[in-house]
């Protein structure tokens, strides 16, 4: 128990950015050591592959999202003979923290899911900074390992490749890739699709809603089809895989209520892909409650009138903001035609939640989105403790 308190103490340096000097050797392992970053996506794509996995071989992952450089420094020194695979996320809302979690464990398996406006506030409101610092996995990997990237997202073209002497695997929904997934559909408990493997097609069914969904899926099947599972086995480990809570939970409660807990983490994908999955599961009345989407920085503005314009056409009957810069998201969707009779902005979470409430009424989805920060889950609660005729008598 000394000897590992001395080495959390000795990486604990490490994980405070104090600078090059402070690294040491990074751990180098000839078993799968798997990678994964991104700005949206990881936790899922991880525990996808994890549940696939873990049919058959023991390994260690990533607790919850327990994902920064001291978190990795624990998980080196919990590695032992007996795992089979290291599946990891390296999170990142600084510039260095990804290089530092790679000096700590080298992956010789990079995945990085897409690169977006996550924390692009911490890098001058810049998305180039965002994938420059996102490529530290490349650049710090294994350089003769496998990087497995989104083709569809024009953000991860920005991503410093050219040095990588591996083997690069594409997904993609639209095409031109290693893994393609098509037919896609909404199930009555998620998502189903196909994709070759080997130039034989089989189905998937993942119990999460959501395309974006798909994608983290299709990082999954690449991966341990590499690793040598077979389709079987793959199609067999995404039906169990679990969803991390908070993140597109649905709640189905009586009289045809649907409330979709999304409050974990929100940046301007994320809230869209959130209202696509919402706009796919509901045949009732829709009601958003959008909160502020926090580390921002100078796209802060832009990116939640971003959001209100794209929610301005997708039918939704009513908009609740949640935050002083969440009223942009309602700005947003009034310039883009959505009746601004329909919006109203919230400072006060009770009394967003009395609103609720008293808006509420039999088949309504109501999709609740916005940055951990902002504690949104309380809402989620609330709603899920009053039965519609409560809501009435109230």
């Amino acid at each position: 128990m000394e000897l590992l308190i001395n080495k959390l103490k000795k990486y604990e340096v490490m994980s405070m950015g104090k600078g090059e000097e402070a690294l040491s050797t990074p751990l180098i392992l000839k078993k799968p050591v798997i990678a994964i970053t991104g700005s949206a996506g990881k936790t899922t794509t991880k525990e996808m592959l994890a549940a696939i996995l873990m049919q058959k071989w023991k390994i260690l992952k990533t607790s919850g999202n327990a994902n920064a450089p001291r978190h990795t420094a624990m998980y080196r020194g919990k590695i032992s003979p007996s795992h089979k695979a290291i599946v990891l996320e390296y999170g990142m809302s600084h510039h260095g923290q990804i290089k530092r979690s790679c000096l700590i464990i080298q992956p010789n398996i990079g995945i990085v899911t897409n690169v977006g406006t996550a924390h692009v506030g911490n890098f001058k409101g810049d998305i180039k900074g965002v994938a420059n610092t996102k490529s530290d996995l490349i650049r710090y990997m294994k350089s003769t390992g496998l990087l497995l990237l989104n083709a569809d997202d024009e953000n991860s073209k920005l991503l410093d490749t050219k040095k990588f002497k591996g083997k690069i695997i594409y997904v993609s929904q639209k095409g031109n890739a290693d893994y393609i997934a098509e037919q896609i559909k909404y199930t009555s408990r998620g998502m189903s699709f196909f994709t070759k493997i080997d130039n034989q097609k089989y189905q998937f069914t993942i119990p999460i809603f959501g395309a974006h969904n798909v994608y983290n899926a299709l990082f999954a099947i690449a991966t341990a089809y590499h690793l040598g599972f077979k389709p079987e086995e793959i199609q067999k480990g995404l039906r169990l895989y679990k969803r991390p809570s908070r993140r597109l939970t649905i709640y189905r409660l009586k009289n045809g209520i649907t409330l979709i807990d999304d409050t974990f983490s929100a940046n301007p994908n994320a809230v869209k892909a959130a209202i696509d999955v919402m706009t796919n599961i509901s045949n009732g009345q829709k009601i958003a409650v959008l909160g502020t989407m926090l580390e921002m920085g100078s796209y802060t503005v832009k990116g939640h009138m971003e959001i209100g314009r794209y929610l301005a056409d997708k039918n939704i009957d009513k908009l609740y903001t949640y935050g002083k810069l969440a009223k942009y998201i309602g700005q947003g969707a009034i310039e883009a035609g959505y009746p601004k009779e329909k919006v109203v902005n919230y400072l006060d979470q009770l009394k967003l939640i009395r609103a609720l409430l008293r808006e509420v009424k039999p088949n309504t989805t109501v999709l609740l989105k916005a940055s951990h920060g902002m504690n949104l889950n309380y809402s989620v609660k609330a709603l899920a403790e009053y039965s519609p005729k409560k809501i009435e008598n109230k």
